[in-house]
């Protein structure tokens, strides 16, 4: 208990008074627009487009560790339009709801299974795919 409370006189000491001046800083600027709806499409519009560049910075990443940089990088814009509607909608699915993500997640599992069964098969076919997506990437 007594770390605690120490912990908490020194945030009332030095962080909080940092924290009310931005609060006031930011409370004193004008909005980007006089029309709020103006403002809220600008924050959405910002907020998609960071989330969109975050998604592709962590793909690249992760595919990277398999396929290398400027592979994953190919991929990741090779990819066609249904696999990213695709995508999306099983993204949405899955986070909505407890059964949407049971469901999806189930359906992942039995993919990732069948792959394992047949994985010599499988191995060939999703190298043939890989190296057609990372060729379309090329291209555009």
């Amino acid at each position: 208990m007594g770390l605690l409370k120490g912990a908490r006189a020194r945030l009332d000491k030095i962080g909080r008074k940092p924290i009310e001046a931005a609060k006031d800083a930011a409370d004193s600027l004008p909005p980007p627009s006089p029309n709020p709806m103006t403002t809220v499409l600008l924050a959405d519009i910002a907020l998609r487009a960071g989330g969109a560049l975050l998604r592709r910075g962590v793909e690249t990443g992760i595919l990277g560790q398999k396929f290398g940089q400027k592979k994953a990088g190919h991929l990741v814009k090779g990819r066609s339009m249904t696999q990213t509607l695709v995508g999306t909608a099983l993204a949405r699915v899955a986070t909505r709801s407890v059964p949407g993500a049971i469901v999806v997640g189930g359906g992942l599992l039995a993919k990732t299974l069948y792959d394992r069964r047949h994985a010599a098969s499988q191995k060939a076919k999703g190298e043939a795919q890989v190296k057609a997506q990372a060729d379309k990437g090329r291209k555009d």
